[in-house]
């Protein structure tokens, strides 16, 4: 299982990202300082890194350079709310290997972590879902339902995913509010509702069960 290090300040954000890595099957530990984000890369072989660049005691190109001189070679991803080309040209130009502005949106930094991982190991893991006669290519973002090629939008398509990585498991509205439409996202809001809706439209309603109360899951049997 792939470790994932979260070095970020804002518990809000830490905790939405560890959340949400986990629920995708990752192992993560988050520090909330420059300090104890190096001590911790430098200790902990990690497989990837999440940075953020305003922390509260340094930098996090301070950060970055100082993994990067003590030969931590895992892929960084730089999150900010820094949004000029210079802070993105000097991140990658210090040793970041992506770059993310906030804020975020789950789905984008999953599918950004997912890429590093595999571009490290060169593994096809994870490339294609499948659950009866659904398919998802990942790679090529194609949804196919038996031989018919379904067009789902950015959002329908995160959406897709989350419940083809968990089928038969209940996840409720602010698990996927959290995974697809991101952090900042009104929890009031019934987009999920909506979306839920539009899978069913274009992938068979029976594939979506509603638990009362709860949220939804992908139908063992479908």
């Amino acid at each position: 299982m792939s470790r994932i290090l979260i070095i970020e300040d804002e518990p809000r954000i830490s905790s939405f990202v560890a959340k949400g890595l986990k629920a995708a099957g990752l192992t993560t530990s988050v520090a909330d300082n420059g300090r104890d984000g190096f001590a911790l890369a430098l200790n902990g072989d990690f497989e990837l890194i999440i940075l953020d660049l305003g922390l509260p005691d340094e930098d996090g190109f301070s950060v970055l350079r100082r993994i990067r001189e003590a030969r931590i070679d895992s892929p960084v991803i730089i999150l900010t709310a820094r949004g000029g080309v210079e802070d993105t040209v000097a991140g990658l130009q210090n040793g970041a290997d992506d770059y993310m502005a906030k804020p975020l949106h789950f789905d984008e930094l999953l599918a950004r972590v997912r890429l590093r991982l595999r571009t490290e190991d060169n593994s096809p893991e994870d490339s294609a879902l499948t659950h009866g006669d659904l398919r998802m290519d990942l790679l090529r973002r194609r949804v196919t339902v038996g031989p018919r090629e379904v067009d789902l939008s950015a959002r329908e398509f995160a959406l897709a995913e989350a419940f083809l990585r968990n089928p038969g498991q209940v996840l409720s509205r602010e698990q996927l509010l959290s995974r697809v439409w991101g952090y900042d996202f009104d929890p009031g809001s019934n987009v999920v509702d909506v979306y839920v809706r539009y899978l069913r439209n274009k992938l068979g309603a029976e594939r979506f069960e509603t638990v009362r109360g709860f949220g939804y899951r992908l139908a063992s049997g479908s």
